[in-house]
């Protein structure tokens, strides 16, 4: 646990990291729009397909913007940056449909409010995986 610690506390210092940070914010909440105007718009097909086509459209935007501005000084092969930032979105989105069923079906939430919340929730899980792995050196 030390080791870990250790490399946790020096990457809570390096300041390069909250600026990656900030900008993945700033990306984010672009595709945190996206998301939530194509699943609004196309709500009444039904929320998870809702769900499924906005987070393509957000996901390809995001996969652009955090290429080119996030983590342009880690950019390597586009297909293999772009697969595993895939991977990670389809992992997030599988956790962000977990929220839907939740927040909709079983606690019958509104549906525009339910996919806000989810998209913040996933947002962490989100960023570790695309630093960590997608766009990692």
């Amino acid at each position: 646990m030390g080791v870990f610690a250790g490399r946790t506390a020096r990457a809570l210092r390096h300041r390069p990291n909250w600026v990656q940070l900030a900008k993945f914010g700033v990306v984010g909440l672009t595709g945190y729009v996206i998301n939530l105007a194509v699943f609004a718009a196309l709500v009444g097909w039904g929320a998870h397909v809702a769900a499924a086509i906005s987070f393509v459209v957000a996901a390809a935007s995001n996969y652009w913007w955090n290429r080119i501005w996030t983590f342009a000084q880690q950019k390597s092969h586009f297909g293999v940056q772009g697969a595993r930032f895939f991977v990670v979105s389809v992992v997030a989105f599988g956790v962000n449909q977990l929220w839907l069923v939740l927040f909709i079906d079983v606690l019958n939430w509104r549906k525009v409010l339910s996919q806000a919340i989810a998209i913040i929730l996933v947002t962490p899980l989100n960023f570790l995986g695309n630093k960590l792995w997608s766009f990692r050196r």
